[in-house]
């Protein structure tokens, strides 16, 4: 779905990312090939929602992958698996799922600067899945800016 008044335009699209392993993953190369409306764009934003209650989005360091490794180790102590949660019908790491995503987020914006993402040199794009299996992912790319 696109909108353009001359300008202004403005850009949706649904992307399916393929099922991950419980962790944090550099998603940069499976979004990058469906976002090819960025080009005529000087100036603008990128909005980048995931459609999951047990999978977070988040703009953080891409270049070290020890990094991911770590922030896994982090939010595991921060939200460990056993304690005894009320909820717990779809398994033991669904609580703990949703409890990460509403610390994390569902939501990251991203600057368009001359038809590229604005990102800082070292910033990557993370799917941090909580779940210890999960489905493939939904993210809803919506794109707004400026084309002069």
């Amino acid at each position: 779905m696109a909108f353009s008044n001359g300008t202004f335009l403005c850009f949706q699209k649904e992307i399916t990312l393929k099922a991950q392993e419980k962790g944090c993953h550099l998603i940069n190369e499976e979004i990058w090939p469906h976002l090819p409306d960025l080009k005529p764009l000087k100036c603008g934003t990128a909005h980048f929602y995931i459609k999951h209650t047990t999978a977070s989005l988040v703009v953080c360091e891409s270049w070290d992958e020890k990094v991911r490794a770590d922030m896994l180790m982090v939010m595991d102590k921060i939200v460990p698996e056993k304690w005894q949660y009320q909820h717990d019908v779809e398994g033991t790491d669904d609580m703990p799922g949703h409890a990460k995503c509403a610390l994390m987020g569902s939501s990251v914006t991203v600057p368009i600067t001359n038809g590229k993402l604005n990102l800082g040199q070292w910033q990557g794009l993370w799917l941090c899945e909580h779940r210890r299996e999960a489905d493939e992912r939904k993210i809803v790319v919506t794109i707004q800016g400026c084309q002069y």
